[in-house]
């Protein structure tokens, strides 16, 4: 009996052995490879509390380094163009020898991308460590490269076209107050919501159709050189939501890079003319049988529609032409006419002055700048007298049927649709999320 007891007791012993030592096995097993084995292999009712620490510190020896190498060595230091900066400013930031500072400013003082400083911008330099500038690069506002380069004790710059990488951006937004502080909010780039305007231009007057809640959503290029924007290409697709009807455009270009903006289906978005020749304004005075004149003080029709607007503000051929006329005329003061095809023509009156180089006969294309707002003959104030006229007779701009341009040729329609499925796949795709933009 006391040698089953015994044979028992031994037994619940070894098996006893055997738990804990498959407890450590498991601990072990499940420690990574660089774990730390004191957090998992304690085994039960250890006391951990008195377990004595050993801190060892030792002396490494580091490599030795020439005395002169931290004379030798360059580096780049790049600085962000801040409001106000000057040349000096930014020099000075990248920590540059006031003496190569002297000779910087003294070697480079015809330098035009110099006087190009964008807040914003960057500007890389590369230096000795004790601050000796050995050259310099700044992509300036035309996307025009500024190298500047340490040749002896003086600087030589060059400038040069920036090496573009081509990006794609799509942004939405909803107006709320006006178009331009809706683009803003949305970070648009003001060169592509002048694009949208144009785009749009003959389907919305954006002078007066524009509604609080009206929704815009747009595809466009950007490009980029050593990962810093420089500029925005055309618009690939956009869509523009006015008083709940949604018009929709596609940029299309064909084998010899003549491109242009489409519906969906193919018809041209470009009509023969322009509803308008500013891309914004009011309207201050429209088209009447019956207007009381602010200077003759008498009833009088009035054939055109006057744009307030600021003098200089930029003036746009409505469709392509040949300047007719140009000079002064009467009450109109400054007056261009332009001569289009067929009965067409258009007139631009009260001008602060003509597009450098226009002449008698000159050839203009459509959203060319051919005149400046200014208020000349009989004006009250600063603003753009325009007419539209069919035979010579005036006709309201605002609502005389504009005719339409070509659509898309048979033999182009395959490639146009598989261009334009993608980009509108793009704008469903940001139409769909709530965000403002992507990349």
């Amino acid at each position: 009996m006391k040698d089953s007891k015994g044979a028992i007791l031994a037994q619940k012993v070894t098996e006893q052995e055997r738990k804990i030592q498959l407890r450590w096995l498991v601990a072990i097993s499940s420690i990574p490879l660089f774990g730390m084995v004191a957090a998992f292999g304690i085994a039960p009712q250890t006391d951990a509390t008195h377990v004595s620490v050993q801190t060892v510190t030792e002396t490494l020896a580091l490599p030795s380094i020439p005395q002169d190498a931290s004379a030798t060595a360059e580096f780049w230091r790049e600085e962000r163009i801040q409001r106000g900066d000057t040349v000096t400013d930014l020099l000075n930031r990248l920590h540059i020898d006031p003496q190569d500072i002297q000779t910087f400013l003294s070697s480079n003082r015809d330098t035009s991308a110099l006087s190009q400083l964008r807040p914003g911008k960057t500007v890389q330099a590369r230096t000795t460590a004790a601050g000796e500038l050995i050259s310099l690069r700044y992509i300036a506002g035309d996307g025009n490269l500024l190298q500047v380069e340490k040749q002896g004790d003086a600087f030589k710059a060059t400038e040069k076209a920036a090496p573009l990488v081509q990006d794609v951006q799509m942004k939405s937004g909803k107006i709320a107050s006006s178009l331009f502080a809706a683009t803003d909010a949305a970070d648009l780039p003001d060169a592509v919501a002048m694009q949208l305007v144009e785009i749009f231009s003959t389907d919305i007057d954006f002078h007066k159709d524009l509604r609080k809640n009206d929704q815009f959503t747009v595809v466009y290029e950007t490009f980029h050189s050593n990962g810093e924007p420089v500029k925005s290409g055309h618009i690939l697709a956009a869509e523009f939501t006015n008083q709940g009807k949604t018009y929709r455009a596609v940029y299309f270009q064909d084998a010899q890079g003549h491109g242009g903006y489409y519906t969906p289906d193919g018809k041209s978005l470009r009509k023969a003319f322009l509803r308008s020749p500013l891309e914004f304004s009011r309207v201050t005075s429209g088209f009447t049988n019956a207007r009381f004149h602010p200077i003759l003080k008498e009833w009088r029709s009035h054939k055109g529609v006057d744009y307030g607007a600021a003098i200089g503000t930029r003036v746009k051929a409505v469709a392509d032409a040949t300047v007719a006329f140009m000079g002064k005329q009467n009450g109109y003061g400054n007056l261009l006419v332009l001569k289009h095809q067929g009965q067409y023509s258009t007139a631009y009156g009260h001008l602060s002055g003509f597009a450098k180089g226009l002449h008698m006969g000159s050839k203009v294309s459509q959203g060319d700048v051919v005149a400046y707002v200014g208020m000349t003959g009989m004006a009250t104030g600063p603003h753009l007298h325009y007419e539209f006229r069919i035979a010579g007779v005036q006709r309201n701009p605002l609502t005389v049927d504009m005719p339409t341009a070509f659509p898309i040729a048979a033999q182009l329609r395959p490639q146009f649709q598989a261009t334009s499925r993608a980009m509108l796949t793009r704008l469903d795709m940001l139409r769909g999320t709530n965000l403002a933009s992507l990349d």
